[in-house]
């Protein structure tokens, strides 16, 4: 899923040089701009969590194979995490609102093409630019909110800011079932994502109106030369890695798997000369000399592959193996959200602050047991399961997430100096992001790899896919034990002081939905 970011273009100590976070009067009209950009960050939560529920109708009205299927999503996160920090760095240079308004409108445009698109590799496209657009959207907002309230005002701010966060994350499934199970006008998936055409243009014309310019007095230079590098060896990375199996696993497939590490290698060397050249790199590199945020940033990235893979499985064998339709399949997952919400404000009111990082560990063991919980509740009812016989793991599962994604940002940041915890907060941020889209890229491993489209073929679809979503089940397992032992390399307590205690909200009480 995609969050609210940070990045350190919004390092709360890049004061802006104009706009209301100055000495100047606080303008009323905040409120308004708040609603606004609040609305831009539920556009986007719901949007990452709306889509997976939709799959299976979006599959049949265009005939996407299960390849396209994953870029659907895929396309979306890939294009987020790249553009994140340079999508920061653009509002500190060229003015907060004014990319903020170019995000949204590039995000309510590529709405539209995803909602009228009829080719599935039109809808991918769409997509990829949906992914792009909100990039630059995303990071201005936590910005935005910090230049135009006064210091005493940012706290009830940022508590409404995480309960727009948990109510997009559960309204999302719900939302995007509604609306398919519907079939306005007998559109079906496509009003997914032409309800946002109205919230788009709304938001542009209040926006226009009501939000205050700003800009940062030192902003980074970009480095599009570094975003270029990046992306290219992801993409060489996660392209054969998910069409592989639908072409046979060609030899130029491993080639260019092979070559990704090439030019990753050739993005670290880069940004060693970008620091040396003007200290303005896309990933300050001298950060995972702090052996404790290396760590956490492992820990996000296999958080995040773990995400990308559970919840795409989850719908598709839902929908395509049990035959359930998309409301019931969004109705079952409401315990987790839940569960997710509950605990995570949990942990980081009482039990984080006395227990530190025994609480990620214990949440990783309890996300652990949901699912072995689940893996024994479908052997033993296979395809009669129900949503009911379902809830007990996913409260498991959920309650497990919670415990973990609330406090993990302040605990991978505990030991980063202060100067660079804008920069420490955008990259995790990123990574979390790009583990979602190497997750998805690896369902065509762990889930399409091993799916019996033979037994598919003969009317045993919940068997043959009851099977596959097993086998993705225990790797989920296999990267909670990785999470497990990564969260030793942390501190045992955050510092007292939270190292970005404006910048980075975001991830208090964030749930990663299905």
């Amino acid at each position: 899923m995609s969050s609210p970011s940070t990045d350190p273009s919004t390092d709360p100590s890049n004061e802006p040089s104009t706009g209301p976070g100055t000495d100047a009067p606080v303008d009323r009209r905040r409120w308004i701009a708040l609603a606004v950009v609040l609305t831009a960050s539920f556009m986007d939560l719901v949007d990452v969590t709306i889509v997976n529920i939709a799959m299976p109708s979006i599959s049949h009205d265009l005939g996407a194979s299960f390849s396209v299927l994953q870029w659907i999503t895929e396309g979306y996160a890939l294009a987020f995490a790249a553009g994140l920090i340079t999508g920061g760095r653009l509002g500190d240079i060229y003015g907060r609102r004014r990319v903020f308004l170019l995000g949204m409108g590039g995000f309510t445009l590529a709405s539209m093409l995803c909602g009228l698109a009829g080719d599935p590799h039109l809808l991918v496209a769409a997509r990829v630019l949906q992914g792009g657009t909100a990039a630059l959207m995303v990071p201005q907002v936590l910005a935005i909110v910090h230049s135009t309230f006064p210091a005493h005002e940012r706290g009830k701010v940022f508590g409404m800011f995480g309960a727009i966060v948990g109510l997009g994350a559960v309204s999302g499934p719900i939302l995007g079932a509604l609306l398919t199970e519907w079939n306005i006008l007998g559109l079906e998936w496509r009003p997914i994502f032409l309800v946002n055409l109205p919230v788009g243009i709304a938001g542009l014309i209040l926006g226009r109106r009501f939000i205050a310019e700003s800009k940062a007095e030192n902003a980074l230079k970009l480095d599009l030369v570094g975003v270029a590098l990046a992306t290219l060896g992801i993409v060489m990375f996660l392209y054969p890695l998910t069409q592989g199996r639908e072409l046979g696993w060609p030899l130029w497939g491993f080639l260019l798997m092979g070559g990704s590490a090439v030019v990753l290698g050739l993005f670290v060397v880069y940004e060693r000369y970008k620091k040396r050249k003007d200290g303005s790199p896309l990933v300050e590199l001298s950060l995972f000399s702090v052996k404790s945020f290396a760590a956490g940033i492992g820990v996000q990235l296999a958080f995040g592959v773990l995400t990308g893979i559970y919840f795409l499985c989850w719908t598709l064998y839902m929908q395509l193996g049990l035959g359930w339709s998309a409301l019931r399949s969004g109705l079952t997952g409401i315990p987790f959200s839940i569960a997710v919400s509950v605990t995570a404000g949990m942990s980081v009111q009482k039990l984080v602050p006395r227990f530190g990082r025994k609480v990620l560990q214990a949440g990783a063991l309890v996300m652990a047991a949901g699912v072995l919980l689940y893996i024994w509740e479908a052997d033993r009812y296979g395809a009669d399961i129900t949503s009911w016989q379902m809830a007990l793991p996913l409260i498991v599962m959920g309650a497990g997430m919670g415990f973990v994604v609330a406090p993990l940002t302040d605990a991978v940041l505990a030991e980063v100096p202060r100067e660079h915890a804008g920069s420490a907060s955008g990259l995790i941020n990123t990574t979390q992001q790009l583990g979602n889209a190497i997750g998805l890229g690896l369902v065509s491993v762990v889930f399409f790899g091993v799916l019996d489209e033979d037994a598919v073929a003969r009317g045993r679809a919940a068997t043959a896919f009851g099977d596959a979503y097993g086998n993705a089940l225990w790797w989920v397992a296999g990267l909670l034990a990785v999470v497990f032992l990564l969260v030793f390399a942390l501190p045992r307590h955050s510092r007292t002081e939270a190292p970005v205690a404006d910048a980075a909200p975001a991830e208090k009480g964030e749930p990663i939905a299905a």
